[in-house]
């Protein structure tokens, strides 16, 4: 048994030391198999990616931030909790249903007090506070304007000598870019993350207007709740986008954050500045993008846009635009998706001239007009009812004519009153009040008033659908 397990003893280490010394020898077999490196060049992509980062994070990163942060203020706003019931109205009376507060960004764009940022931020509210970047000076804001087609708002404090933001220009930027978002998301003051230009011209529908404007700068930059109308920069610290919207089914970041261009917002902010409202520019006709059903009717053309309407009498229509056409420019821009060309004429006013380069048919030259068809500039008339508790104007003829409708009157700024009781979404149009058509604003308001019983409402909903809505009012 002795000579058994001393023989069992030596079998096993010898075993062992071949098993270790084939190892070894197939570690060398394997190490002198490797693919070998260039040194110069793995060196010279090491120095340029560590050059990189140094260069970008510690610097340009830096100088970016402390050029745009303290340009990026806090908003407060308080507003009425929504009524949605007679119950609602009812313990309100008793002042049981209180005020909601919200809260979002900003951005100084003068050094006298005006701020630039998104409509839906303010829309509704009763009071709005700004914060400057030190969190030390509390503002109360004014709205000097706000343009829902592209989400965007200006407001105004009582402030002399801010620190107001450069501009830079979004018709400069580009795909793959590095960018900062600025803003205060979770009530944090001046946050700051970075990320790159990831697309431009992204349409993502999330403006709720008739004719929304849609054609952001796409960015992996982290934007969370709380960044809405805060900054996006780029490494000199210019503001090239009004940080809006972010892609999630959670609403939390999750990879993709949109921004208005800055083109966009300098055109808005003088527009509102001069006129307290946006100075529109219509072309009379639609475009849509060029999908693969469009492309069968355009002859395998698949650069540009596709005129799917004209209307009568507008300027495309007097400069020989017809439905079907392709629109390839717009000024000596390529415009390859129809939030591109709605950006184009956005940065233009009635009365202006462009011209436009169809696929087939060379350059057509188009002036511009207003809602109303003219190349004047206009104001909103807006008429308020304490009892309906809203404001309410007459439509453009731009929109009669593409409704085919002789009239309607759209309803905006809804507070407690019989329209909120209704459940009337703002910005539906009134067509007909119980089959009865008005071409003046008053004396619609006037029989809406004094309505009761049985109501049939005939309308358009704010995604352009046409509604009749029947209920008793008491």
């Amino acid at each position: 048994m002795l000579k058994k397990y001393l023989l069992f003893s030596i079998v096993s280490l010898t075993c062992g030391f071949s098993g270790a010394w084939i190892f070894s020898l197939s570690q060398k077999t394997e190490s002198s198999q490797t693919i070998p490196v260039d040194s110069s060049q793995y060196a010279f992509h090491s120095a340029n990616y560590s050059a990189s980062s140094l260069n970008l994070g510690n610097v340009e990163f830096v100088d970016a931030s402390k050029k745009s942060t303290p340009c990026v203020v806090y908003i407060k706003t308080v507003s009425p909790a929504q009524v949605s019931s007679y119950w609602d109205d009812w313990f309100n009376l008793f002042g049981q249903r209180g005020e909601q507060t919200s809260s979002g960004s900003g951005v100084i764009v003068s050094e006298d007090g005006y701020i630039a940022t998104n409509n839906h931020v303010v829309d509704g509210a009763t009071s709005i506070e700004v914060i400057l970047n030190n969190n030390r000076y509390v503002y109360p804001a004014k709205v000097i304007g706000t343009d829902p087609s592209t989400d965007l708002a200006l407001l105004k404090i009582d402030a002399e000598g801010l620190p107001a933001i450069a501009f830079g220009n979004s018709e400069e930027v580009e795909i793959g870019e590095w960018v900062l978002a600025v803003g205060n998301p979770f009530n944090l003051t001046s946050t700051v993350t970075a990320g790159i230009v990831s697309a431009k011209g992204r349409n993502i529908n999330v403006v709720s207007n008739q004719f929304p404007i849609e054609s952001f700068i796409q960015t992996d930059a982290a934007i969370n709740p709380g960044n809405s109308g805060g900054a996006l920069v780029n490494l000199k610290g210019d503001l090239i986008g009004i940080n809006t919207a972010i892609a999630s089914r959670t609403g939390a970041y999750n990879g993709y954050g949109f921004a208005i261009p800055v083109n966009i917002v300098s055109k808005i902010i003088k527009d509102l500045k001069e006129f307290g409202e946006v100075q529109r520019a219509f072309t009379g006709m639609e475009v849509v993008d060029i999908t693969s059903e469009i492309l069968k009717r355009t002859g395998n053309q698949d650069k540009g846009v596709y005129v799917a309407y004209v209307g009568k009498d507008g300027p495309a229509h007097d400069a020989g635009i017809s439905e079907g056409d392709v629109i390839l420019k717009v000024n000596g821009t390529e415009v390859d998706s129809k939030a591109l060309f709605d950006e184009q004429i956005a940065y233009y006013r009635p009365g202006a001239k462009i011209n436009v380069t169809l696929s087939k048919g060379g350059e057509k030259k188009l002036t511009l007009v207003n809602r109303e068809g003219t190349t004047a500039m206009l104001k909103h008339k807006l008429v308020h009812s304490d009892i309906l508790g809203a404001d309410f104007e007459r439509i453009s003829k731009v929109e009669r004519d593409r409704y085919g409708i002789e009239d309607g009157f759209r309803v905006t700024n809804i507070k407690n009153g019989m329209i909120r009781k209704m459940n009337i979404p703002d910005g539906f149009i009134f067509v007909k009040l119980n089959n009865t058509s008005y071409n003046k604003v008053e004396d619609f308001i006037h029989d809406l008033e004094r309505i009761r019983g049985r109501i049939v409402i005939e309308g358009i909903h704010p995604n352009g659908s046409k509604q009749v809505l029947s209920f008793y009012y008491y």
